[in-house]
């Protein structure tokens, strides 16, 4: 992009813009409404997704400010000069003692008021506040004012066709096993778990092994007495084992079984990131879970159902609001393909970082709408901070994707938006709607509630415009769930040993 330098001009306003730029200067001076200030900006690319913006304010405005207020000071009887009674003291000599808290209350005018004109003038879409100290910036005595400073932009991007796209879509019925399949499972945190007889590994048993890891045949680690539920996936503090159910099924105590574990991409160790290690796990124990006698306590409980048809179709419901996930997740990553494809562009790491939180934030609050248990997240969640650049990139791109239609269809998020879906979430965990949302608060995730609702939207729109061609999924093509364990593939770094002379780190002082 060329560099710009524009006179400013009346232009609609971009509140998102104006409180972004505004949190710059740090002042709570309202900006004179009434006199636009003469001022030309300057806005140049400094790399993907970053501006740096340079405004020179007219001195006109900046003189026309002090000698207003010079003359209010002049005339008042607040200031104390010494030797002259009050409001008689000549302006030269008030001008003088107070020059420097009038124009630090300037700047901070000045700076509000070409702050609030350039959100107005310019389309500058920022993601964070701008890299700016204000107090580093002074009125020069003489002269225009300049000020510059570096912020980070929604990429600049044109969208192709979005409607009408066609797309693939995963159907499936649950037969009777799955649906009881499914009540086991949640059921299982109030059964009991017991030794298995006979004592042979199969997916959602418990077992207890010795695991050693190496790297190039190298041992790099070992973890004694693991205790993991097997499910098809196993997902560590710094790693994921994709195959861990399939390489487990079927072992029994003192039997050997090596399982690939893909280390994150952001551990701490440069060699081995992204690497593959080999764990071997002896099993040592197998434990199976005796499912708890389904009461009629326990259902209404725990379930919030009274009766075991209640139950059956609480189930169902659950497992068809996942598979709507699945086929929501399905129809985003076609249309990303479909639309993002047109739109290369790319993202700063220090943004990603920045972003990483939120977006898996946005995540979580999915998988959470889709019913899944906060077991089921965790293990999810895992799997996605493994290459949480990655996975922060891609999620990101989406977003500014859809957001972007979202403006061009006029969706907007309103806070009855937002009350409604605290209450959806509070209705499937079974607590209140204050007790929610005071959560969601603490956690600092209402504006993933309102991205989330708003990527929704505009989602929608595409799919209710999208023509479709059904495909049947089949069970070994779903998600499977991911265990977890607190365990970290890699040792924890040695610390250093204090120089000599030094005190050991748990000395008292």
């Amino acid at each position: 992009m060329a560099d710009e330098t524009t006179p400013t001009t009346e232009a609609p306003k971009d509140d998102v813009t104006a409180t972004a730029l505004a949190e710059i200067a740090g002042a709570e001076v309202a900006a004179e409404a009434d006199v636009k200030l003469q001022q030309a900006v300057e806005i140049k690319d400094v790399g993907p997704c970053k501006k740096h913006v340079k405004v020179t304010v007219d001195r006109g405005a900046i003189d026309k400010r002090f000698d207003e207020k010079f003359t209010e000071l002049t005339r008042s009887d607040q200031p104390q000069v010494r030797g002259f009674r009050p409001g008689k003291a000549p302006r030269k000599m008030i001008e003088k003692q107070y020059y420097e808290s009038v124009a630090e209350e300037i700047k901070s005018q000045v700076l509000m008021a070409s702050l609030e004109q350039l959100a107005e003038d310019q389309a500058i879409a920022p993601l964070s506040p701008p890299e700016f100290d204000p107090t580093l910036v002074n009125i020069p005595k003489e002269g225009p004012f300049v000020y510059e400073f570096d912020i980070e932009v929604r990429p600049e991007f044109d969208l192709p066709e979005y409607k009408g796209i066609k797309l693939r879509r995963p159907v499936h019925t649950y037969t009777a096993d799955e649906v009881e399949a499914e009540k086991k499972r949640l059921l299982e945190p109030y059964g009991q778990i017991v030794p298995k007889e006979p004592a042979v590994v199969d997916l959602f048993d418990t077992v207890t092994a010795d695991v050693t890891i190496a790297f190039n045949g190298k041992d790099i680690n070992k973890l004694d007495e693991v205790q993991v539920k097997v499910e098809p996936q196993l997902a560590l503090s710094d790693g994921v084992a994709t195959s861990f159910g399939a390489k487990m099924k079927g072992a029994k105590p003192g039997d050997v079984r090596v399982v690939d574990i893909t280390l994150s991409k952001e551990t701490a160790s440069e060699q081995l990131r992204g690497a593959t290690v080999q764990a071997t796990f002896t099993v040592k124990d197998v434990k199976t879970t005796r499912q708890p006698e389904v009461t009629q306590e326990l259902l209404e409980g725990s379930f919030g159902v009274s009766t075991p048809d209640a139950f059956t179709e609480l189930v169902q419901a659950v497992l068809d609001r996942r598979l709507e996930y699945s086929q929501r997740r399905s129809a985003r990553e076609q249309v990303l393909q479909t639309i993002a494809s047109a739109a290369a562009w790319d993202l700063p790491q220090d943004m990603l970082r920045k972003q990483a939180r939120k977006t898996l934030a946005r995540k979580v609050m999915e998988m959470r709408n889709a019913g899944m248990t906060d077991e089921q997240i965790q293990g999810r969640r895992r799997v996605l901070e493994q290459d949480v650049l990655k996975s922060t990139a891609d999620a990101l791109k989406e977003h500014f994707v859809l957001q972007k239609i979202a403006e061009v269809e006029k969706i907007e998020i309103e806070e009855e938006d937002i009350d409604v879906e605290i209450d959806r979430i509070a209705e499937q965990s079974g607590e209140s709607f204050r007790k929610v949302k005071a959560r969601l608060e603490k956690e600092d995730l209402l504006e993933a509630v309102a991205a989330d609702l708003l990527e929704r939207k505009a989602l929608d729109l595409i799919i209710t415009n999208a023509t479709y061609e059904d495909y049947d999924l089949k069970a070994d093509e779903q998600p499977g769930e991911v265990a977890t364990v607190e365990q970290a593939v890699l040792p924890e770094p040695e610390t250093p040993a204090p120089a000599e002379g030094e005190p050991k780190a748990d000395s008292a002082s």
